[in-house]
């Protein structure tokens, strides 16, 4: 074997030990503990993992179909049940102030991605932010894609796999305090919120309901050391390959 074939093995044994599929960390479907054929009815705890769920701004929120209006990704058709958000803000006012936070610990873990279903009532503002925190204080929408800003332009529609991709932002990663809060905002270059639909008018009584909420990432692997025998072989090898080479030459 070729030593450079030799030492890109080398390499690629190093990659894979290094890596690991991306896993669910912790995970909302609202859903009742036990089923009970009713979305009315439902959960604020993880259905995977663990972390908070909380209102903030002065939200208000019961549960409801998750299945409407072509319904969000939970399979748990007949039984799914979506977080449904109202109260937020009068028109012109507190904007990026009401939502909804999310909190988990992503201690032992990288590469983290933020997913979830998103429904937007007619009258609900058709613009949100994504903001995180690293401190469980401050939020931030820094070095997000778009600001962090996305664009719920039709109403009573679910915009299903909405996803931001913070694994490049230092902080994120290992952090017992990271969380993230989706909230309300004005349209852009305005003071004013718009309406999901365009044929209606921002109502504080809109409603966005959220499902299937989750947070995954890659767990964190130490690069295992060699046996003491095992690497001996492996220079051993080497000092042979080297040899036979400048003997051909």
């Amino acid at each position: 074997m070729g030593i450079h074939k030799t030492l890109s093995l080398i390499a690629l044994g190093v990659a894979l030990a290094a890596t690991s599929p991306a896993i669910v960390i912790t995970q909302w479907n609202f859903n009742s503990k036990t089923p009970d054929g009713r979305t009315t009815t439902g959960n604020e705890d993880p259905s995977i993992g663990s972390g908070v769920a909380s209102l903030i701004g002065g939200t208000t929120a019961t549960f409801a179909s998750g299945d409407a209006n072509g319904g969000s990704t939970d399979p748990a058709t007949g039984d799914d049940s979506a977080w449904n958000v109202t109260t937020f803000a009068a028109q012109g006012q507190e904007g990026g102030q009401r939502g909804v936070r999310f909190d988990v610990s992503t201690v032992g873990y990288e590469s983290i991605v933020v997913s979830w279903d998103h429904r937007h009532s007619n009258t609900s503002s058709r613009f949100g932010r994504l903001e995180y925190t690293l401190d469980g204080n401050a939020f931030t929408s820094d070095f997000l894609p778009n600001d962090g800003l996305f664009d719920g332009n039709l109403g009573d529609t679910w915009f299903n796999g909405r996803s931001f991709d913070l694994s490049s932002i230092s902080g994120v990663a290992n952090n017992p305090n990271f969380g993230f809060r989706i909230v309300a905002v004005f349209a852009p270059r305005t003071q004013a919120y718009q309406a999901s639909n365009s044929s209606s008018n921002y109502s504080s009584a809109g409603t966005w309901r959220f499902d299937m909420v989750t947070v995954s990432g890659n767990q964190i692997q130490s690069v295992p050391v060699p046996e003491p025998g095992t690497l001996l072989l492996g220079i051993g090898a080497l000092g042979a390959a080297l040899g036979a080479r400048r003997r051909r030459r």
